[in-house]
């Protein structure tokens, strides 16, 4: 379930490989440039970018799935995987499995029986993240990375690129978990190297944090009126307090609002006390009153299948 992986890899990991006189040979497109006296040369490699010198070669913005299936609406699994990274090895003549990984994106894509977009409206929000609503997406900005999904056909015609057959005139959704920074830290271990990719003991980890953090992610429901659960008007006002929760995002998401309008000035101390107690009252009774959206159910089995399958 790999998309994009950019690797580093330095002379002193393959000692014997003289990067600039031997690399540039299977690159395309190759040009030679000159920082501050030292030699640099850039190339491409259907499609993946590449840059070296004399102390490294880097490999970035490009589809590891691509490079290997030829588009990433298919799944490059564990064993695709490891075959993609031998081959890279080979072609480049350098072993890519001691390569130390800097970005790594895990994503999957979706046939869903709604459009995209009815997805989107009911994924509220995510702890320690940042929630960014676009018309055609939503995206979670996380220290270290993003979690995205976005309509894959609609990104397919955008950059001008053939849908495959299976995804014609389908609705599309991608999820993807981008690690894009400090990913030896956020995984717990050392470091991150292209043979640990294929591991079956790491990729199985990336693939719970996947699921994990699609789970974490607060659902806006549907509100139901369940009349043998409310019978006084209390109930009744806590079921519009209950609806406007749901609407802006959840328990979290309101109470939060609540305390940057008190630090802001345009609530007392008391007002933000008295209206976050109502807000947590109005949460008791959410059960049986709240309806799990059918779209939402439907993701939610999607993405638990996808892990089953490749795990």
């Amino acid at each position: 379930m790999y998309d994009t992986v950019n690797f580093r890899l330095l002379q002193s990991e393959v000692g014997g490989v003289d990067f600039l006189a031997e690399t540039p040979c299977y690159l395309e497109n190759v040009g030679e440039h000159n920082y501050n006296g030292e030699i640099v040369i850039t190339g491409s490699l259907k499609g993946l970018k590449i840059s070296l010198n004399r102390y490294l070669i880097k490999i970035k913005d490009g589809s590891l799935c691509k490079w290997h299936l030829g588009d990433n609406f298919q799944t490059l699994g564990r064993g695709d995987t490891q075959r993609a990274i031998e081959n890279l090895s080979d072609t480049l003549h350098i072993p890519m499995s001691k390569a130390t990984v800097t970005r790594l994106d895990v994503a999957q894509n979706f046939i869903t029986q709604y459009s995209p977009e009815v997805y989107f409206n009911h994924l509220g929000i995510l702890k320690h993240a940042i929630r960014l609503q676009e018309p055609h997406g939503v995206y979670y900005c996380l220290q270290g990375g993003r979690l995205c999904f976005y309509d894959k056909n609609r990104e397919q015609k955008s950059n001008k690129k053939t849908i495959p057959e299976l995804y014609v005139g389908r609705n599309v959704i991608r999820y993807e978990q981008r690690y894009t920074n400090r990913i030896a830290s956020r995984l717990k271990v050392d470091k991150v190297t292209g043979a640990m990719l294929y591991d079956e003991a790491f990729y199985t980890i990336l693939l719970d944090r996947w699921e994990e953090t699609y789970k974490a992610i607060q659902k806006i429901n549907d509100i139901s009126l369940n009349f043998q659960v409310m019978k006084t008007k209390q109930q009744l006002y806590k079921m519009g307090v209950l609806s406007l929760i749901e609407q802006v995002g959840g328990q979290l998401q309101i109470i939060e609002q609540i305390n940057e309008k008190q630090k802001q000035g345009e609530l007392s101390k008391k007002q933000a006390f008295d209206l976050r107690q109502v807000i947590n009252e109005a949460c008791k009774i959410r059960e049986g009153l709240i309806v799990p959206n059918e779209a939402i159910l439907e993701l939610d089995k999607k993405v638990s299948e996808a892990v089953r399958f490749y795990r």
